[in-house]
Protein backbone atom coordinates (compact mmCIF):
# COMPACT_ATOMS: atom_id res chain seq x y z
CA UNK A 1 0.00 0.00 0.00
CA UNK A 2 1.21 3.40 -0.62
CA UNK A 3 1.18 6.95 1.26
CA UNK A 4 -2.34 7.81 2.72
CA UNK A 5 -3.59 10.49 0.47
CA UNK A 6 -6.54 12.43 1.18
CA UNK A 7 -6.99 14.76 -1.71
CA UNK A 8 -8.59 18.53 -1.45
CA UNK A 9 -9.29 19.48 -5.42
CA UNK A 10 -11.46 21.85 -7.89
CA UNK A 11 -11.88 18.86 -9.91
CA UNK A 12 -10.70 20.27 -13.70
CA UNK A 13 -8.72 19.08 -16.57
CA UNK A 14 -5.42 19.38 -14.71
CA UNK A 15 -6.57 17.94 -11.35
CA UNK A 16 -7.94 14.94 -13.35
CA UNK A 17 -4.75 13.82 -14.58
CA UNK A 18 -3.72 13.87 -11.03
CA UNK A 19 -6.53 11.44 -9.95
CA UNK A 20 -5.51 9.15 -13.28
CA UNK A 21 -1.97 9.41 -11.88
CA UNK A 22 -3.13 8.53 -8.28
CA UNK A 23 -5.39 5.68 -10.11
CA UNK A 24 -2.13 3.96 -11.74
CA UNK A 25 0.45 4.68 -9.43
CA UNK A 26 0.69 2.06 -6.79
CA UNK A 27 2.57 4.20 -4.51
CA UNK A 28 -0.42 6.67 -3.32
CA UNK A 29 -3.65 5.51 -1.93
CA UNK A 30 -6.04 8.00 -1.54
CA UNK A 31 -8.26 7.64 1.21
CA UNK A 32 -10.86 10.41 0.35
CA UNK A 33 -11.97 13.52 -1.80
CA UNK A 34 -12.79 16.52 -0.95
CA UNK A 35 -14.40 18.13 -4.02
CA UNK A 36 -14.37 22.14 -3.99
CA UNK A 37 -15.67 25.13 -5.87
CA UNK A 38 -12.84 26.54 -8.18
CA UNK A 39 -12.18 25.41 -11.42
CA UNK A 40 -15.54 25.16 -11.71
CA UNK A 41 -18.44 24.77 -9.21
CA UNK A 42 -18.59 22.53 -6.56
CA UNK A 43 -21.51 20.52 -7.95
CA UNK A 44 -19.25 19.88 -11.09
CA UNK A 45 -16.45 19.35 -9.26
CA UNK A 46 -18.08 16.03 -6.96
CA UNK A 47 -20.09 14.81 -10.37
CA UNK A 48 -16.26 15.35 -11.82
CA UNK A 49 -14.93 12.76 -9.69
CA UNK A 50 -17.65 10.12 -9.81
CA UNK A 51 -17.12 9.98 -13.41
CA UNK A 52 -13.96 9.78 -13.27
CA UNK A 53 -14.21 6.87 -10.47
CA UNK A 54 -16.72 4.82 -12.48
CA UNK A 55 -14.68 5.08 -15.71
CA UNK A 56 -11.82 3.89 -14.22
CA UNK A 57 -13.40 1.28 -12.37
CA UNK A 58 -12.03 3.08 -8.66
CA UNK A 59 -13.00 1.48 -5.34
CA UNK A 60 -16.33 2.78 -4.58
CA UNK A 61 -15.47 3.02 -0.72
CA UNK A 62 -13.50 5.69 -1.19
CA UNK A 63 -15.44 8.86 0.36
CA UNK A 64 -16.13 11.73 -2.12
CA UNK A 65 -16.87 14.28 0.28
CA UNK A 66 -18.50 18.02 -0.97
CA UNK A 67 -16.17 20.89 0.32
CA UNK A 68 -16.91 24.91 -0.17
CA UNK A 69 -19.35 26.64 -2.27
CA UNK A 70 -17.97 29.87 -1.91
CA UNK A 71 -14.49 31.48 -0.50
CA UNK A 72 -14.08 32.70 3.07
CA UNK A 73 -14.16 36.05 1.19
CA UNK A 74 -18.23 36.35 0.80
CA UNK A 75 -17.70 36.59 -2.76
CA UNK A 76 -19.05 34.41 -5.72
CA UNK A 77 -16.70 32.48 -7.42
CA UNK A 78 -15.04 32.91 -10.69
CA UNK A 79 -14.93 29.75 -12.68
CA UNK A 80 -12.53 28.87 -15.89
CA UNK A 81 -14.33 27.59 -18.43
CA UNK A 82 -12.52 28.55 -21.57
CA UNK A 83 -9.51 26.62 -19.71
CA UNK A 84 -11.26 23.73 -18.25
CA UNK A 85 -14.30 23.49 -20.30
CA UNK A 86 -18.11 24.41 -19.22
CA UNK A 87 -18.05 21.06 -16.69
CA UNK A 88 -14.27 21.19 -15.91
CA UNK A 89 -13.37 18.35 -18.34
CA UNK A 90 -12.12 20.03 -21.24
CA UNK A 91 -14.84 18.21 -24.47
CA UNK A 92 -16.39 15.56 -22.12
CA UNK A 93 -19.61 16.41 -20.48
CA UNK A 94 -19.70 13.65 -17.42
CA UNK A 95 -23.71 14.99 -16.13
CA UNK A 96 -24.58 16.14 -13.15
CA UNK A 97 -24.62 13.28 -10.12
CA UNK A 98 -27.31 13.23 -8.42
CA UNK A 99 -26.60 11.28 -5.33
CA UNK A 100 -24.21 13.76 -3.51
CA UNK A 101 -25.07 14.42 0.15
CA UNK A 102 -23.77 16.73 3.07
CA UNK A 103 -20.84 15.10 3.99
CA UNK A 104 -17.70 17.25 4.51
CA UNK A 105 -16.71 16.37 8.29
CA UNK A 106 -16.66 12.59 7.48
CA UNK A 107 -12.70 14.44 7.24
CA UNK A 108 -12.68 14.36 10.53
CA UNK A 109 -13.35 10.35 10.63
CA UNK A 110 -10.61 10.01 7.98
CA UNK A 111 -8.23 11.99 10.21
CA UNK A 112 -8.97 9.81 13.26
CA UNK A 113 -7.99 7.08 11.49
CA UNK A 114 -4.86 7.72 9.77
CA UNK A 115 -3.47 10.57 12.19
CA UNK A 116 0.35 10.46 11.94
CA UNK A 117 -0.01 8.53 8.64
CA UNK A 118 -1.91 10.77 6.77
CA UNK A 119 -0.84 13.64 4.09
CA UNK A 120 -2.85 16.27 2.96
CA UNK A 121 -2.87 17.27 -0.31
CA UNK A 122 -4.53 20.61 -1.86
CA UNK A 123 -4.69 21.04 -5.62
CA UNK A 124 -7.20 23.50 -5.30
CA UNK A 125 -8.99 26.22 -3.63
CA UNK A 126 -7.83 26.73 0.64
CA UNK A 127 -11.40 27.29 1.73
CA UNK A 128 -12.38 23.93 2.63
CA UNK A 129 -8.76 23.05 4.14
CA UNK A 130 -8.78 26.79 6.37
CA UNK A 131 -12.32 25.56 7.39
CA UNK A 132 -10.89 22.55 8.58
CA UNK A 133 -8.43 24.30 10.58
CA UNK A 134 -10.74 26.98 11.89
CA UNK A 135 -12.84 24.22 13.34
CA UNK A 136 -10.39 21.46 14.39
CA UNK A 137 -7.12 22.99 14.80
CA UNK A 138 -5.94 20.36 17.46
CA UNK A 139 -7.21 17.50 15.37
CA UNK A 140 -5.41 19.39 12.19
CA UNK A 141 -1.76 19.34 14.08
CA UNK A 142 -1.92 15.38 13.81
CA UNK A 143 -2.06 15.41 10.22
CA UNK A 144 1.80 13.85 8.89
CA UNK A 145 1.93 16.88 6.41
CA UNK A 146 0.29 18.84 3.86
CA UNK A 147 1.49 19.52 0.41
CA UNK A 148 0.03 22.51 -1.35
CA UNK A 149 -0.15 23.89 -4.93
CA UNK A 150 -0.39 27.54 -5.06
CA UNK A 151 1.34 30.95 -5.39
CA UNK A 152 3.89 32.09 -7.30
CA UNK A 153 7.50 33.23 -5.79
CA UNK A 154 9.52 36.01 -7.36
CA UNK A 155 7.97 34.68 -11.01
CA UNK A 156 4.52 36.03 -13.11
CA UNK A 157 1.11 34.95 -11.37
CA UNK A 158 -1.63 33.55 -13.33
CA UNK A 159 -4.79 35.39 -12.67
CA UNK A 160 -2.29 38.97 -11.94
CA UNK A 161 1.01 40.28 -12.26
CA UNK A 162 2.24 38.32 -9.36
CA UNK A 163 -1.25 36.63 -7.98
CA UNK A 164 -1.69 32.77 -8.45
CA UNK A 165 -5.34 31.33 -8.58
CA UNK A 166 -5.46 29.24 -5.92
CA UNK A 167 -4.03 31.78 -3.85
CA UNK A 168 -5.74 34.70 -5.36
CA UNK A 169 -9.48 32.85 -5.01
CA UNK A 170 -9.08 33.05 -1.37
CA UNK A 171 -6.06 34.35 0.64
CA UNK A 172 -8.03 34.73 3.94
CA UNK A 173 -8.20 31.33 3.75
CA UNK A 174 -4.40 30.60 2.64
CA UNK A 175 -3.22 32.73 5.49
CA UNK A 176 -5.45 30.59 8.36
CA UNK A 177 -3.76 27.74 6.76
CA UNK A 178 -0.22 29.04 6.41
CA UNK A 179 -0.59 30.72 10.32
CA UNK A 180 -2.07 26.97 11.44
CA UNK A 181 -0.37 23.72 9.68
CA UNK A 182 2.47 22.34 10.69
CA UNK A 183 4.77 20.30 8.34
CA UNK A 184 3.70 22.39 5.10
CA UNK A 185 4.92 22.11 1.78
CA UNK A 186 4.39 24.82 -0.83
CA UNK A 187 4.73 23.63 -4.78
CA UNK A 188 3.98 27.09 -6.92
CA UNK A 189 4.33 28.14 -10.22
CA UNK A 190 7.47 28.44 -9.83
CA UNK A 191 7.79 24.80 -10.06
CA UNK A 192 4.14 23.72 -11.55
CA UNK A 193 4.43 25.60 -14.86
CA UNK A 194 8.02 23.54 -15.63
CA UNK A 195 5.73 20.31 -15.06
CA UNK A 196 4.84 20.26 -18.83
CA UNK A 197 3.34 17.10 -20.70
CA UNK A 198 3.81 17.70 -24.23
CA UNK A 199 1.62 16.48 -27.41
CA UNK A 200 4.22 13.82 -27.86
CA UNK A 201 3.89 12.45 -24.22
CA UNK A 202 -0.14 12.58 -24.61
CA UNK A 203 -0.15 10.83 -28.07
CA UNK A 204 2.20 7.83 -26.63
CA UNK A 205 0.31 7.65 -23.32
CA UNK A 206 -2.57 7.14 -25.54
CA UNK A 207 -1.09 4.63 -27.42
CA UNK A 208 0.18 2.22 -25.00
CA UNK A 209 -3.75 2.47 -23.52
CA UNK A 210 -3.66 2.85 -19.78
CA UNK A 211 -6.46 5.56 -19.93
CA UNK A 212 -7.79 7.13 -23.13
CA UNK A 213 -9.23 10.02 -20.77
CA UNK A 214 -6.14 11.90 -20.79
CA UNK A 215 -5.58 12.57 -24.59
CA UNK A 216 -9.17 14.58 -24.51
CA UNK A 217 -8.55 16.16 -21.47
CA UNK A 218 -4.72 17.18 -22.58
CA UNK A 219 -5.65 18.17 -26.20
CA UNK A 220 -8.41 20.64 -24.94
CA UNK A 221 -5.73 22.31 -21.91
CA UNK A 222 -3.36 22.47 -24.71
CA UNK A 223 -5.42 24.40 -27.13
CA UNK A 224 -5.84 26.98 -24.38
CA UNK A 225 -2.42 27.49 -23.45
CA UNK A 226 -1.05 27.54 -26.95
CA UNK A 227 -3.41 30.24 -27.89
CA UNK A 228 -2.26 32.20 -24.73
CA UNK A 229 1.41 31.43 -25.47
CA UNK A 230 2.28 29.86 -29.18
CA UNK A 231 5.94 29.12 -27.69
CA UNK A 232 4.56 26.74 -24.95
CA UNK A 233 5.84 23.38 -25.30
CA UNK A 234 2.90 21.47 -23.94
CA UNK A 235 0.39 21.63 -21.03
CA UNK A 236 1.59 22.14 -17.61
CA UNK A 237 0.19 19.55 -15.21
CA UNK A 238 0.31 21.49 -11.69
CA UNK A 239 -1.79 19.13 -9.98
CA UNK A 240 -0.13 15.81 -10.95
CA UNK A 241 3.43 17.29 -10.53
CA UNK A 242 1.97 18.25 -6.62
CA UNK A 243 0.13 15.05 -5.85
CA UNK A 244 4.11 13.44 -7.10
CA UNK A 245 6.02 15.75 -4.44
CA UNK A 246 5.18 13.66 -1.01
CA UNK A 247 6.92 10.82 -3.13
CA UNK A 248 9.48 12.32 -4.83
CA UNK A 249 11.83 14.47 -2.48
CA UNK A 250 14.62 14.82 -5.40
CA UNK A 251 12.60 16.00 -7.87
CA UNK A 252 12.56 19.53 -6.38
CA UNK A 253 15.05 22.36 -4.81
CA UNK A 254 13.43 23.79 -1.51
CA UNK A 255 14.09 26.64 0.55
CA UNK A 256 12.36 26.94 3.97
CA UNK A 257 11.57 30.71 4.36
CA UNK A 258 8.76 32.90 6.50
CA UNK A 259 5.84 33.84 4.02
CA UNK A 260 3.22 36.76 3.92
CA UNK A 261 -0.08 36.72 1.96
CA UNK A 262 -1.16 39.64 1.02
CA UNK A 263 -5.44 39.57 1.72
CA UNK A 264 -6.38 42.95 0.29
CA UNK A 265 -10.14 42.39 -0.87
CA UNK A 266 -8.74 43.61 -4.51
CA UNK A 267 -6.20 44.95 -6.62
CA UNK A 268 -3.27 43.65 -8.64
CA UNK A 269 -1.74 42.12 -5.23
CA UNK A 270 -4.68 40.65 -3.82
CA UNK A 271 -3.34 36.85 -2.99
CA UNK A 272 0.20 37.26 -4.09
CA UNK A 273 2.49 34.98 -1.90
CA UNK A 274 5.80 36.82 -0.31
CA UNK A 275 8.99 34.72 1.20
CA UNK A 276 11.23 36.87 2.74
CA UNK A 277 14.27 35.45 0.98
CA UNK A 278 16.91 38.21 3.06
CA UNK A 279 20.02 36.84 3.59
CA UNK A 280 21.12 38.58 6.69
CA UNK A 281 17.88 37.57 8.70
CA UNK A 282 18.15 35.38 11.60
CA UNK A 283 13.97 34.24 11.71
CA UNK A 284 13.72 32.86 15.22
CA UNK A 285 9.99 33.16 16.09
CA UNK A 286 8.35 33.72 12.65
CA UNK A 287 6.49 30.18 10.79
CA UNK A 288 8.69 28.88 8.15
CA UNK A 289 7.01 26.57 5.53
CA UNK A 290 9.23 24.68 2.21
CA UNK A 291 8.89 26.23 -0.93
CA UNK A 292 9.71 24.85 -3.70
CA UNK A 293 11.63 26.65 -6.25
CA UNK A 294 13.18 24.29 -9.13
CA UNK A 295 12.09 21.16 -10.96
CA UNK A 296 14.23 18.60 -11.82
CA UNK A 297 12.19 17.70 -15.11
CA UNK A 298 14.01 14.57 -16.21
CA UNK A 299 12.95 12.83 -13.03
CA UNK A 300 9.22 14.20 -13.50
CA UNK A 301 9.46 13.06 -17.04
CA UNK A 302 10.40 9.65 -16.60
CA UNK A 303 8.56 8.97 -13.50
CA UNK A 304 5.10 10.68 -14.73
CA UNK A 305 5.60 8.52 -18.09
CA UNK A 306 6.59 5.67 -16.88
CA UNK A 307 3.57 5.66 -14.28
CA UNK A 308 1.04 7.09 -16.93
CA UNK A 309 2.12 4.40 -19.78
CA UNK A 310 3.29 1.27 -17.87
CA UNK A 311 6.35 0.78 -18.81
CA UNK A 312 10.10 2.07 -17.56
CA UNK A 313 11.15 5.49 -19.42
CA UNK A 314 14.88 6.85 -19.15
CA UNK A 315 16.53 9.50 -20.97
CA UNK A 316 17.80 7.54 -23.77
CA UNK A 317 15.10 5.51 -24.33
CA UNK A 318 12.55 8.23 -23.74
CA UNK A 319 14.37 9.96 -26.88
CA UNK A 320 13.81 7.33 -29.13
CA UNK A 321 9.93 6.45 -28.63
CA UNK A 322 8.70 9.71 -28.67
Amino acid sequence: MGLKVLLFGDVGVDDAIALVYAHLSGEIDLVGIVADYGNVSRKDAVSNVHYLFKLMNVSTEIPIMGGAEVPMTAEEPTFYPAIHGKNGLGPIVPGIFDGFIENFFEIVKIIEKYEDELIIVNIGRLTSLGNMFIFYKSLMSKVKAFYIMGGAFLVPGNVTAVSEANFHADPIAVKIVLTYANNLTIIPLNVTEHAIVTPEMVNYIDYKGKTKIVKPLLDYYYAFYKKRNPDIKGSPVHDAITLMAPLYEDMFTYKTLPIHIVTASEGVQRGQSIADIRPFMKFKDEKKHRIAFALDYPKFFNRFMTIMTGEPFGDLGVKKRI
